[in-house]
């Protein structure tokens, strides 16, 4: 779990970073899921754009996302999602002491 001040540094650093990746009209799919798994390990930080087609809400979306991916919603804004895992080989991240 992560705290508000740690939240903040997050989404700081997230904000010139482009969505890489989209969920559409096929939903949450186990290759999607493994894709962002991937990206979250060698990332840490990744920024998701929920298309309109797309059957979730974006808070939806990020909270089923974090679930399957146990990772942390750093935040969502409009149809962005941004979220955060800790990579256990390519850590690149630092956050702010608790």
């Amino acid at each position: 779990m992560i705290t508000s001040k740690q939240r903040a540094y997050l989404r700081g650093l997230a904000n010139p970073v482009p969505a890489l990746y989209q969920v559409g009209k096929e939903g949450i799919q186990t290759n999607l899921i493994n894709t962002l798994r991937d990206a979250l390990e060698a990332r840490e930080l990744i920024k998701i754009h929920a298309l309109l087609t797309c059957p979730y809400e974006p808070r939806e979306l990020c909270d089923k996302l974090c679930a399957a991916l146990d990772a942390e919603g750093v935040q969502v804004i409009g149809r962005k999602i941004v979220l955060y895992k800790e990579s256990r080989d390519n850590k690149q991240i630092t956050l702010p002491r608790k």
